[in-house]
């Protein structure tokens, strides 16, 4: 076996002040409106996961990761993997905001030769790392590249985000025993625990809970966050760079359709998109209502 150890490198401080938390916040809503306009442009797609998982998303890419978009295939960059790829709207919508693309083509999502599938496929966007579709198989490639990392002592870490619907399947937990097995203390899987999928609430459907007990019978570091708070995501991200034996799972408890007030909670906005005129200009109201209650409380 390897010396599994990461070669030398200096990570980010992730030391987040007052100024740079509303900063980032304030992006997180500036996607979630970004989010509304490319469904209703589309005509369809996924609305309560992507609006769900914004912030987490903007602490990722504008604070947590190592990562150029003027380089986006620089040998050294952290990688990001989308197991749950059906809420690519946030992903594009992050890469977009960071520099990756033009905004522009954020209107292309789900059109006929945009670069903008309804599932990341890799190769055809800068920034997306991996083809998700499969739910599952993100897990899997995440740790296939955590462990090439340590086998090559490379610096780069890797972050994979999965869905808590997604944990039904069988390939998630044979990539939790091979994580486990190697330590690879390199790689953190962040699950969106929205408790909803698309059928109905994941705990009457197939339950999923004790979900952290689990994921520690595996050979995991568990750590709980409220995946809505920037600062509290942070601290958990801290918390797992700290992890220097085992692989972190982060459960981040995600508000479904979080910022637009007749979605939240509501698995039937799981897969579909607002309609246009009278429907999406008031979900765009309420992002920016709660947007402006969020920013108020650093004033």
């Amino acid at each position: 076996m390897p010396n599994l150890t990461l070669g030398p490198t200096v990570r980010k401080n992730l030391h987040l002040h007052e100024k740079k938390l509303k900063s980032l916040e304030e992006r997180a809503f500036a996607i979630r409106e970004d989010i509304i306009d490319m469904l209703v442009e589309a005509g369809s797609g996924h609305s309560a996961g992507p609006l769900g998982m914004a912030d987490i998303f903007t602490a990722l890419y504008f604070h947590v990761m190592v990562h150029d978009p003027k380089r986006p295939e620089w040998a050294d960059r952290d990688r990001f993997i989308l197991s749950n790829g059906h809420i690519c709207p946030v992903q594009y919508a992050t890469l977009a905001s960071a520099g990756y693309f033009p905004k522009r083509e954020l209107m292309t999502l789900r059109k006929l030769g945009s670069q903008l599938q309804g599932h990341p496929e890799r190769g055809r966007l800068p920034g997306v790392e991996n083809t998700a579709g499969p739910l599952g198989d993100g897990s899997s490639q995440a740790v296939g590249l955590a462990y090439a990392a340590l086998m090559d002592r490379r610096p780069w870490r890797v972050y994979c985000v999965m869905s808590d619907g997604e944990l039904e399947c069988g390939i998630t937990w044979e990539a939790m025993l091979f994580a486990g097995r190697n330590r690879l203390y390199n790689c953190t899987f962040i699950i969106d625990r929205n408790n909803i999928q698309i059928d109905g609430n994941t705990e009457e459907i197939m339950p999923l809970e004790p979900l952290a007990a689990k994921f520690e019978s595996f050979n995991l570091n568990v750590i709980r966050c409220a995946g809505n708070s920037i600062n509290d995501f942070i601290s958990a991200v801290e918390r797992a760079h700290g992890m220097s034996e085992k692989p972190s799972v982060i459960i981040a408890d995600t508000i479904p359709g979080y910022g637009v007030d007749f979605m939240e909670y509501d698995f039937r906005w799981h897969g579909i998109p607002p309609k246009p005129g009278e429907e999406s200009m008031r979900a765009i109201e309420s992002i920016r209502t709660l947007g402006g209650r969020i920013q108020s409380e650093h004033e």
